[in-house]
């Protein structure tokens, strides 16, 4: 550990003071044994972004929703969807009638794909007009908005999931066994990491330039945060779901500004170690700065990792036993049927992917950012 030693973490925390964590359950995901052929449902994309046109890749793939309409600010993108996905006109909206969806029967669910600010109003204007709801993590910017947003979904009784897409991959499904289920033992140390300086979220003629001084990332009111809350979260999620524990206490470290006149609202890099009551420590970074994307678990008989870990893929690895070689499938389509058939056969979404599990991760990065300004250890109850 940087900064403080896992001995001196352990001492400051304090015997006693480990609370009672909740385990991170594997994923249900519903195989299907014969192709589907009942009704789907019409989900509108709300943000016409770069990782939308991944979202409507993945409808198109899906057996169990189809892209039925858009929520878009901008006329020209309207247009082109509409005319590439033979959209009907009823089913396009803006951000001024949104509110209109509601007496849309066409239309089931509504697909959050905006910036991060924009989560909660969006979630909740969906709730209020009785659509089920699924956001983009980070689920919002601060854990009192996920807050609201899970009491007006329960309010307007419509189900709210966050689109944690590698609960239905394949590769990570592995990891999260051979950490949970101790295939090598306990895990005793976790490192996570992801980074980009121009990362790249749908092609490669297709690239988000962290450097351009326009990006909404580089506003901490519209972002929340730095690469903690845009590309951390999903290290957060990794050290979570490979040990199937929740981090009792956390340090953390701003890194060094190399772009100061970009870097004026949100952190560039950040290192943080989380301790979990079974005795692990994960150490974690997230970064503007420099590439960086793997995972590497150490247990007590073995170790596993990836490299690519944590992006979209296709992720590879290796085990102490040998070569992790998992065939990759779309993704967005795996969590959507997933997600859909709860809706489909009218049960509660499983912890794992609803509005508390976006909660809990923004808990533990609202108290990451307290520790790398304090200097101090933050314990989580």
């Amino acid at each position: 550990m940087s900064a403080l030693t896992r001995r001196g973490f352990l001492e400051k925390l304090g015997a006693g003071s480990v609370a009672a964590s909740l385990p991170l359950l594997l994923p249900s995901v519903h195989a299907a044994t014969a192709p589907y052929n009942g009704p789907k449902l019409n989900v509108a994309l709300c943000g016409l972004g770069n990782y939308a046109r991944m979202l409507a890749e993945g409808l198109q793939a899906s057996q169990y929703c189809r892209l039925a309409g858009v929520v878009t600010g901008h006329a020209d993108k309207a247009a082109a969807w509409q005319q590439q996905y033979q959209l009907p006109p009823q089913n396009i909206y803006n951000y001024n009638n949104f509110d209109g969806i509601a007496h849309n029967p066409n239309i089931d669910v509504v697909y959050i794909v905006l910036p991060n600010f924009l989560h909660k109003p969006f979630t909740i204007r969906a709730a209020q007009a009785g659509k089920h709801v699924i956001t983009e993590k980070p689920m919002a910017t601060t854990a009192a908005d996920c807050e609201a947003m899970i009491a007006a979904c329960n309010k307007a009784g419509v189900q709210l999931a966050v689109g944690y897409r590698m609960h239905f991959e394949p590769t990570q499904q592995e990891i999260m066994r051979l950490g949970q289920q101790k295939a090598f033992g306990p895990v005793r140390y976790l490192e996570a990491g992801l980074g980009y300086k121009t990362y790249n979220l749908a092609d490669a003629n297709d690239m988000v330039d962290i450097n351009d001084d326009t990006q909404w990332r580089l506003h901490k009111t519209k972002a929340g945060g730095g690469p903690l809350m845009d590309l951390g979260v999903y290290c957060v999620q990794a050290a979570r779901y490979v040990l199937g524990e929740e981090p009792v206490a956390v340090t953390a470290q701003f890194g060094p500004v190399h772009h100061a006149q970009r870097f004026t609202q949100v952190e560039e890099s950040i290192t943080w170690q989380m301790q979990f009551p079974g005795g692990a420590a994960a150490n974690c970074t997230s970064s503007y700065g420099f590439n960086i994307d793997k995972l590497y678990a150490s247990a007590d008989d073995g170790y596993f990792e990836l490299s690519p870990a944590l992006s979209h893929g296709p992720f590879t690895g290796k085990t102490s036993a040998g070569i992790l070689n998992i065939p990759p499938i779309n993704q967005q389509a795996s969590q959507l049927d997933a997600m859909a058939q709860y809706i489909i056969n009218k049960q509660p979404m499983p912890a794992h992917i609803n509005g508390s599990e976006g909660l809990r991760d923004i808990r533990i990065i609202e108290a990451i950012y307290k520790a790398a300004q304090t200097g101090g250890v933050v314990k989580l109850v």
